[in-house]
């Protein structure tokens, strides 16, 4: 059990921090759009939205900046700022008493991520969603907690479905001893916490365990993916699957998984992971708090 703080990687998140550059911060002009109704763009934000430090879940320890991108990407997805919505700069600002420099940044990173887009005489506005990088882990987040959560986890689950049984089963062909060690550590510890009853313990081993899986499958496009599984993970709640039930049966598969992968079966490793993947309809679909970052 040495090896946890070791073994025990925080999972990639897309990387939205880092400064704008001042050619970046001349693409979002403080003036105003032509046309644009003051104030409108927030007739329908929450009553305590109006200021950035008083909500600190989801910041990720980045700031005024990562509070705000937190902020606005949820108001974009649940639909409090709908498609085409313009989006003035100052009026963010004095919203959310925050400077020029955190807005800017915050909407480069919305940018990024596909949400909004600046052009020049035209100002920013919000993207419809077919323009959305639904793949992006925050926007994965957002849309499970917001009106659209169970549209989102029926997708995460379908999109597991598709790509851990393949994982399992390429992992099997590229037997590495470290790596299997790894994820027999990750077995152990999610035993343990079991034992303990140590949900959480047992969620980071659980995240770790697949992020690890898809690793060794030895497919980098693959690889690639590991942060929706991750996304997944950690965005808990209906359908809910055998990994988000703490138990002696889930507890099973995993190490089924692990023995297949020793014996170099991938048919055996596949249809463990299926089922550890299966549905229980048994269970109620909970909808939980978002997650404290």
């Amino acid at each position: 059990m040495s090896t946890l703080a070791h073994t025990m990687m925080t999972a990639a998140r897309s990387a939205d921090s880092g400064l704008a550059t001042p050619g970046e911060l001349d693409r979002y002009p403080y003036a105003e759009a032509p046309g644009t109704d003051r104030g409108a763009a927030w007739d329908t934000a929450e009553p305590d939205l109006g200021r950035v430090g008083r909500r600190t879940a989801g910041s990720r320890g980045r700031g005024l900046h990562g509070q705000l991108v937190q902020q606005l990407g949820q108001m974009i997805v649940s639909g409090d700022l709908g498609a085409d919505r313009p989006l003035v700069p100052e009026e963010i600002g004095q919203r959310f008493e925050v400077s020029r420099t955190v807005v800017r940044e915050s909407l480069r990173v919305l940018e990024a991520k596909g949400l909004v887009s600046a052009r020049p005489n035209v100002g920013t506005r919000v993207r419809p969603v077919s323009d959305w990088n639904l793949l992006d882990p925050d926007i994965i987040e957002w849309r499970a907690y917001g009106p659209q959560r169970d549209d989102q986890r029926r997708e995460l689950s379908e999109l597991r479905w598709t790509i851990e049984p393949l994982a399992a089963r390429l992992a099997a062909g590229h037997g590495r001893e470290d790596v299997q060690q790894r994820l027999t550590d990750m077995v152990e510890i999610m035993g343990h916490a079991l034992g303990q009853g140590d949900a959480l313990t047992f969620a980071r081993a659980d995240n770790e365990y697949h992020s690890l899986l898809i690793q060794v499958a030895g497919n980098r496009m693959l690889e690639h993916l590991s942060g929706i599984v991750s996304a997944a993970l950690q965005v808990s709640g209906g359908p809910v699957t055998g990994c988000e039930r703490p138990n002696e049966t889930s507890l099973a598969h995993h190490a089924r998984i692990v023995d297949a992968l020793a014996g170099g079966d991938g048919a055996a490793a596949e249809a463990a992971m299926r089922q550890l993947l299966t549905v229980h309809p048994e269970v109620e679909r909970v909808v939980p708090a978002p997650r404290e970052h």
